[in-house]
């Protein structure tokens, strides 16, 4: 249980353009690692779905395995420049299922959580962080804990007719996957407030404008443009890349005469890579650059 069992979906589409369109082939997928979670690879994209159809992807011990896991995996896999982050059936995720999780499980599920306490955290985000870019592709319903974890992405799209909210308060219980914090610095402190403490629903086209998600997009078609967000992506220098988002998370909420050191001791010697030279010798060049991290 949790070994991820790679796929790679090979890309469909004009070669050559870069935002051809691109998807995985669900044909023949194979669950890795866990019922509740697969595992897929799109070229250099790794997708990572939350299957649990049935309950609206709602969290699952199984899930939180392959999350915890597949996070492990993107990050160490140097194939593997951008991760997507979606829910099968049309849904994104409705939270924790408390009943799942007080009740019987998978030995092997409850071995892993007892072997690490802090795996559930891990999996959500919450004391994990991903240093490759995430970028979250939301149909349907996207709340409570499926609103939490999308705040630990970096690039959001949704489609028109999603819906989030933190609804934790409804049920007297407290958004313990970060919201109290990471969603007061997303967006405004009063928009936070009010979504935390009202705990009410919030479309799409909303969310948006409050700087929830970056992207709306018709229904059915989220996972499709966060694809060919993460070929662009793809295309750029990860070393670049991932310093540029690790320069952003190391530099929040810090007087700026702090943070531009900080910014200087990550950036700078990306100048001495050698994908930094072929970088610009492919700009001069007038060619695609061939990007091999180091």
């Amino acid at each position: 249980m949790g070994r991820l069992l790679h796929i790679d979906l090979r890309r469909r589409g004009a070669p050559g353009n870069r935002m051809a369109k691109v998807r995985p082939e669900r044909k023949g997928a194979h669950v890795t690692g866990t019922e509740h979670l697969t595992f897929e690879r799109v070229g250099s994209t790794a997708v990572v779905t939350m299957n649990r159809p049935e309950a609206k992807n709602a969290l699952s011990g199984p899930m939180l395995v392959g999350m915890a896991d597949a996070w492990v995996e993107i990050d160490s896999n140097d194939d593997i420049r951008c991760a997507i982050l979606t829910g099968a059936a049309g849904s994104f995720c409705t939270g924790m299922d408390l009943k799942s999780m007080s009740g019987p499980g998978n030995e092997s599920v409850k071995q892993r959580m007892a072997e690490d306490p802090d795996l559930h955290w891990k999996a959500l985000l919450r004391h994990y962080s991903l240093k490759k870019p995430l970028i979250a592709a939301v149909e349907g319903w996207a709340v409570a804990g499926g609103t939490e974890i999308l705040q630990a992405t970096d690039i959001r799209v949704a489609g028109e007719g999603a819906k989030f909210g933190i609804f934790e308060a409804r049920r007297g219980l407290f958004p313990l996957g970060g919201s109290t914090v990471r969603l007061r610095r997303q967006i405004p402190f009063t928009v936070a407030m009010d979504l935390l403490l009202t705990a009410r629903e919030v479309s799409a086209q909303e969310a948006k404008e409050i700087g929830l998600i970056g992207r709306v997009v018709p229904d059915g078609t989220a996972l499709q443009s966060a694809l060919e967000i993460a070929e662009v992506i793809a295309a750029n220098g990860p070393l670049a890349v991932e310093a540029i988002k690790a320069s952003v998370k190391a530099t929040e909420g810090i007087p700026e005469e702090d943070a531009l050191k900080i910014e200087l001791e990550l950036g700078w010697p990306i100048f001495a890579t050698e994908d930094a030279k072929e970088g610009q010798k492919a700009f001069a060049e007038k060619r695609p650059a061939t990007f091999r991290r180091r």
